[in-house]
């Protein structure tokens, strides 16, 4: 499980350092945190992370239970 963190927490880095800065470096930030406080509460992995109407919208992939497929959850979070 700690590997799992360690990889996801890199997949973060690596996915929200790619976020373009269309609204300048304080939306770039404040998605940035967002993006990790949703990945900790979902527990999943961050597959993508960007801005939109000033909102974040994260896209998080969150392991099945059991024989379960993985599934996508997407939320919205306003900046």
């Amino acid at each position: 499980m700690a590997s799992f963190m360690k990889y996801a927490g890199l997949a973060l880095a690596v996915t929200v350092a790619a976020l373009p800065a269309t609204g300048g470096d304080a939306v770039a930030a404040d998605c940035r945190q967002a993006a990790e406080r949703v990945v900790a509460e979902v527990g999943g992995q961050l597959l993508s992370v960007h801005e939109s109407g000033g909102e974040c919208v994260i896209v998080v992939l969150v392991p099945g239970n059991g024989n379960e497929r993985p599934r996508k959850v997407t939320m919205r979070v306003a900046e």
